[in-house]
Formats: structure tokens, sequence, C-alpha cells
């Protein structure tokens, strides 16, 4: 037998197979020359074993043959073991790596994915970033606008001018343009900032503008009870100023309308006032100044141009019967041209009439002349029918 290459330590022993192998194989050998030594003995002492002992040495070195070819074919079988875990091994390896092959590629693939959602959150956030940038921009020049709009509001001038502007706005959408007239000179050398020319009565009516906007902060910003009764005093003696103010440049016996408005360009001032001033605005009334905020000069504007509408209705009034009388003899013309049309088509639809019915007697006659049999005519002295008359022209 081939010598074996055996571990050198007992568990390394007791793990391999072949050595396990070899030592079974040693142990039978042993085991086998004990037998025969026992054997010589027993021979020694009685001659008549001899044959049983030799039958069974025959026995053993038989199965001792057996256990040999049972060694090589355990043997051959570990080698066809070892193989098989080879090619698994190789078969592993090659499944790892192919594994390892469509991991790397999917992370890859997520990786791009990723890379690629960023770059596009990116994008969108620098978009939203830029119109962030735009708004603030608009929100800086818009608080620019504000300041402004303080400083002009700050300024008793440019603040009666900002008054005139809005009035001039409400009333060119209110109002046609012919209706109305800006800073009028009137006959006491007074110059109004808008003239209504309203017929007479009630004549041409002024809307003058006035915005105490100082005093009524004043009002507002009061922190004392004190200041505020100071305040609320003298925003009432402004109010009652403008009012005067009006009542003696703007209303003029015989050239104006016996009231005027005061255009008060702020709803909150015009709140304030009837809401804790309603004394101020009775004042108004008797006065007869009437105040108006942009909301209620708009509807008055409104009530305005529903009067002019009416005085232009009535000054047009002659033309309009005029119109009127015109229109109702175009209107009788043309019921006389309507009945000689509606004759033509009477006239049209019997002479259609007419025509159908000749017409369906020529394709009766057709017919007839389609289903003629010329080998059958009767004799030429036979008397033609009335209605036969165009088959006696072609027997003809």
């Amino acid at each position: 037998m081939p010598a074996l290459d055996l571990p050198h330590s007992l568990p390394e022993l007791l793990a391999d197979p072949m050595a396990m192998l070899a030592l079974a194989s040693a142990a039978v050998l042993v085991l086998f020359l004990l037998l025969i030594l026992a054997a010589l003995r027993a021979a020694g002492r009685t001659a008549r074993m001899m044959p049983e002992a030799l039958r069974e040495i025959s026995a053993m070195g038989r199965r001792v043959e057996g256990i040999s070819q049972a060694q090589q074919q355990l043997s051959g079988g570990l080698s066809h073991v070892a193989e098989a875990q080879a090619r698994a091994q190789v078969v592993t390896l090659s499944t790892v790596e192919r594994r390892l092959e469509e991991v790397t590629k999917s992370m890859g693939d997520t990786l791009h994915g990723t890379a690629t959602r960023t770059a596009r959150s990116l994008g969108e956030l620098q978009q939203r970033l830029e119109t962030i940038d735009k708004a603030q921009s608009n929100i800086e020049k818009l608080s620019g606008d504000v300041l402004g709009l303080q400083d002009i509001l700050s300024n008793k001038q440019a603040r009666g001018a900002f008054g005139e502007i809005q009035l001039h706005d409400i009333v060119t959408k209110a109002l046609p343009a012919d209706s109305h007239g800006f800073q009028v000179t009137l006959s006491n050398g007074k110059r109004a900032d808008c003239v209504i020319h309203l017929p007479n009565p009630p004549g041409p009516l002024v809307i003058d503008s006035k915005f105490p906007l100082g005093d009524y902060e004043d009002l507002v910003n009061a922190d004392s009870d004190h200041a505020k009764t100071a305040a609320a005093r003298k925003f009432k003696t402004a109010v009652r100023g403008h009012i005067k103010a009006i009542a003696e440049r703007y209303i003029i016996e015989g050239e104006t309308a016996e009231g005027a408005l005061m255009f008060v360009p702020s709803e909150a001032v015009y709140s304030e006032l009837h809401a804790r001033f309603p004394e101020v605005v009775r004042e108004g009334f008797d006065a007869r100044v009437w105040l108006v905020s942009p909301t209620t000069c708009m509807a008055t504007l409104n009530t305005l141009r529903a009067v002019l509408k009416d005085v232009r209705m009535r000054e047009q009034a002659g033309v309009i019967r005029k119109e009127l009388a015109l229109l109702h003899k175009d209107v009788e013309r043309l019921s006389s041209r309507v009945g000689n049309l509606d004759r033509h088509f009477g006239q049209a639809a019997k002479d259609v009439a007419d025509i159908k019915i000749s017409a369906e007697k020529a394709s009766r006659r057709a017919q007839r002349m389609d289903a003629f049999d010329f080998e059958e005519v009767a004799a030429p002295e036979a008397a033609p029918k009335p209605d036969a008359e165009p088959l006696a022209v072609i027997r003809s």
C-alpha cells in the first residue's frame, strides 16, 4: 500500500478520513498477526484444529482483501468528493463575483440617479433662490415706494396734490369727458379743483379736495387723555375750517350749485369723522358742504351721471321724436315692400306648382314611350287618341 502523509496531532488525525482509514488498516493487520500467533500457539497444543485455523486464516485473508478494496473505493470516493468540493468552490466564487458585479452596477446606477436628482434639486433650489431674490428686490422697491408715499403725505402741499390726483382719477372714470373740468377759475377768482357741469338747476357743482391727515395722525397717536382731547379739538377745528372755506369760496349764487362737495381722500379719516365727530358732519350739511370719501364720491358721481344722461335725453327729445317719425316711415315702407315680396313669392310658388305638374305629365309620357312595342302598333288608319299624339308622330 502507498505510504500516507499522516497529520502530526491527534485532532488533525481524527479529522482526516485517509488517516483514519490507514489506522483502521494497521489495526486490522495487527489483529491479523495476533490471530496468526494465537493460531500457531494453538497448533502446538492441538494438531486437529489446524485445518479449521487454516480456513479461518483464509477467510480472514479474504476479509482483509475486501477491506483493502473498500479502502481503495473509499479513497476514490474521497477524491471525487474533493473534486466536487473544488468545482463547487469555483462555482461559488464565480457566483459571488457575478453578484458583486451586479451589486456594483446597481450601486453605480443608484449613485448616478442620486447625483442626477441632487443636481436637479440644486437647480430647483437655485431657481427658488432667484425667485426669492426677485421678491426681495420687489419688497425693497415697495418699501421705497411706501417711504416715498410717507414723504408725500408728510408734506402738506404734496398731500394736497395727492388728493387732487386721486379726485382726478375718480372723476374721469365715472363721468364723460365733456361733463367736468379741473382747476376751473370762478368769477370770484378762486380756483376749484373740479367742477361738474350740471344743468341749471342745480347748476355747476364744485368738488374740492381736503386732506387733514396731519391732525388725524396726531389724534390716532395721542397716548394720553389730555393729548387725545387736544388732538380731537385740533382735528375738528381743521375740518370746520375746510368746510367754511369751501362754503365761502365755491358756493356762488347764480353761478354754481347751492352746495359743494368736500373730497376726503382717505376712508379712515372719513370714517373717523362720521364715527366720533358727527356734529362736524352736521355742520357741513348746514353749510351745504357734503363730505365724500373715494367710495362715496364714486357713488355720488354715478348718480350725477344718471342725471346728466336724463338731461341730455330731454335736450334731445325733439331730435329723438324726429328720428322716431322717420323710423316709423321706414317701417311702413318696409312693410309695403315685404307685402310686395310676399305676393311675388306667392306667384313664384304657383308657377313652381304648375311647372311641377307639367314635369310629372312629361315623365309619365316618357315612361309610356319607353314601354312602347313598335311591332304591336295598330293600323295607321286607326284614329289616335288625344294623349297618344306623340305616338302618331312616331308612326308617321
